[in-house]
């Protein structure tokens, strides 16, 4: 079993965690792996800044005005707070949409506080409040300015999500007719492909020069928007955000549901993905910045700033600590 976590309770052992770890070069090599790097993996919304490149290569975000700020929020999985929510009813106007269109679905947000701010304003939870809905926005804008029919876009024969896994399959370079489709959260496609194929992709991501002109072009805009304003990729309280900012640009990350969490770095081309088999997000984040000061690809001082992150203690109700996380395994 690789198992990535320790979570002691005292003396004693009393959970385990299993994960697994890709980190592959922009070339596509194994650079170095933990458990199955080529374990079959859902990747969540680790694919909106592929999504987000799709609605970039669309032509709608100059077409419609599209800033690069509202452009980090189709890389998003945001916590609904009101900077997000009147931005994505901003990039919507501009293409002459209506929060109607969109077809994410609704929940409290990510953040317990932010979630509890809300509720104590008595705000009514709608689509824009989604952690999707920059991605769905993104969708709509795209496929409005290509002519395509709206209502649809949730389905994989919509013109969109074939885009979306042309996309994939041309980045990861992994055949499109071997990744396993299912249904994501916000009722989109979800995509699977093998852990380290996918790291392959946020490399060639993180080396937009690995691609032709166009796309090179397009996935800088991406990836710098995403680096520029990481409070719109998340929000407050947040892994992505916060590391993003105390990096200054060096890497871009995205968190996905259940367990699954992705970094590039920029100023090296290396993609990095990891998935932990029961889902705890706490826990893959808490890898993620565990292996990237384990690589050297962060300081020191950098991974003491993400201490809240990866420093994981037990407490009781009483709020005493009674136990630790224990990071503890070795890259292959």
């Amino acid at each position: 079993m690789s198992i990535v976590a320790k979570v002691y309770r005292g003396p004693l052992i009393d959970l385990t965690h299993i994960g697994h770890i890709a980190v592959v070069s922009h070339e596509g090599e194994l650079l170095h792996h933990y458990g199955d790097a080529k374990r079959m993996t859902y990747i969540r919304s680790c694919a909106k800044p592929i999504q987000a490149l799709v609605a970039l290569e669309s032509g709608a975000v100059d077409a419609y005005g599209i800033s690069e700020e509202e452009l980090a929020l189709f890389c998003a999985s945001h916590n609904g707070e009101t900077i997000h929510t009147d931005t994505i009813k901003r990039i919507l106007a501009k293409a002459g949409l209506g929060v109607e269109f969109l077809q994410c679905g609704t929940h409290p947000s990510l953040t317990s506080s932010v979630a509890k701010e809300l509720e104590k304003q008595g705000v009514i939870l709608d689509n824009t409040h989604s952690n999707c809905s920059g991605k769905h926005s993104g969708m709509l804008v795209g496929s409005h300015y290509l002519g395509d029919e709206l209502s649809s876009y949730l389905n994989l024969e919509h013109p969109v999500q074939q885009r979306i896994l042309n996309a994939l399959s041309q980045i990861c370079e992994f055949p499109k007719e071997k990744i396993v489709i299912g249904v994501d959260g916000c009722g989109v496609p979800v995509h699977a492909l093998p852990l380290q194929s996918f790291a392959h992709g946020i490399a060639k991501l993180s080396k937009p020069e690995v691609f032709e002109a166009k796309r090179c072009e397009n996935v800088k805009r991406m990836t710098q928007a995403m680096v520029k304003y990481p409070y719109m990729v998340a929000g407050r309280e947040r892994l992505c955000t916060d590391l993003m900012l105390v990096c200054q640009g060096k890497l871009f990350a995205k968190l996905g549901a259940d367990g699954y969490y992705t970094v590039g770095m920029r100023d090296k081309g290396i993609g990095l993905s990891f998935k932990i088999e029961d889902g705890k997000i706490p826990i893959v984040e808490a890898l993620a910045v565990h292996t990237l000061y384990k690589l050297g690809y962060i300081t020191k001082e950098e991974f003491n700033a993400m201490e809240h992150y990866h420093k994981i203690e037990v407490k009781n109700h009483r709020g005493e600590i009674v136990g630790r996380t224990e990071f503890d395994f070795e890259l292959n």
